[in-house]
């Protein structure tokens, strides 16, 4: 217990040195070029965020597949937006996740489908990003810089995948992520799962939705499309779905359609 007790403490330490570092001026110009949502962030937000981002970069692995060339401009932009999701809260880094894998654009993902039962073909999909449970994730450059760039379409890929990191921080993928607090599951089971139902059955009649319609396919990505939503489209979220944006709030300790309306006053 000593011994355990001795290298948290360690980690710790050494995170806090990391945040208080200095940050690059090249990385920050990225930052402030590819990752808008960064500007309407507070500035005591951005000071942390700043920190968050050189401990994650000092601490997960990145990798260029398919022939993509690794730069500061892709692992600064990736980290960026990953970091978004731990202001505020307590983290400890996506702690199951050691490597990015970036592609330079779509990927192609082999699947299994049951064709009868007992049965089963092989698939090929394409896939903008992918989400291990442990060990990796996995990005598509070309979608992360589209996503980052257009702050009010709903669609995040880094946001999407690395809310699956969040989600199964207790080994399950599920759509209910470690909650602060035991009191809270009752609220977060009834209020994602009403709107989950509701999701599926606007999406089978057809119907106009705030949340894309992936999130209709199980619970854990319904959670991965609410929390891109929360964050690219949080003042149509909180209008529409306004207990559901509460649980996120009370989850992700930020309010972004606050931000986005102080924004737009300045």
């Amino acid at each position: 217990m000593e011994v355990a007790g001795n290298m948290f403490g360690f980690k710790k330490r050494r995170r806090e040195k990391l945040r208080n570092q200095p940050f690059p001026p090249a990385w920050l110009e990225i930052i402030e070029k590819n990752v808008p949502i960064y500007h309407r962030l507070a500035e005591a937000d951005q000071k942390e965020i700043l920190g968050h981002i050189l401990v994650f970069l000092a601490e997960k692995n990145f990798e260029g597949c398919g022939g993509l060339e690794l730069t500061d401009e892709i692992m600064v932009t990736i980290a960026a937006q990953a970091c978004i999701l731990l202001l505020h809260r307590e983290t400890d880094y996506y702690p199951g996740l050691y490597s990015i894998l970036v592609y330079p654009s779509a990927f192609i993902a082999k699947g299994y489908l049951e064709l009868a039962p007992g049965y089963y073909g092989e698939t090929k999909q394409v896939h903008l990003g992918e989400s291990w449970s442990r060990g990796a994730l996995i990005l598509s450059w070309d979608d992360v810089r589209a996503n980052a760039g257009d702050v009010h379409d709903g669609h995040n890929v880094v946001l999407h995948e690395f809310a699956h990191q969040l989600d199964t921080e207790d080994g399950h993928a599920n759509g209910a992520p470690p909650l602060p607090h035991r009191s809270m599951y009752v609220a977060w089971a009834r209020i994602l799962g009403k709107d989950y139902a509701e999701l599926q059955r606007d999406a089978e009649e057809g119907l106009p939705t705030v949340l894309d319609q992936y999130g209709a396919t199980n619970p854990a990505e319904f959670f991965a499309v609410a929390t891109e939503c929360f964050f690219e489209k949080p003042v149509q979220l909180k209008r529409k779905h306004a207990e559901l944006y509460e649980e996120l709030k009370l989850y992700y300790q930020q309010d972004p359609a606050q931000a986005v309306q102080d924004s737009e006053g300045e």
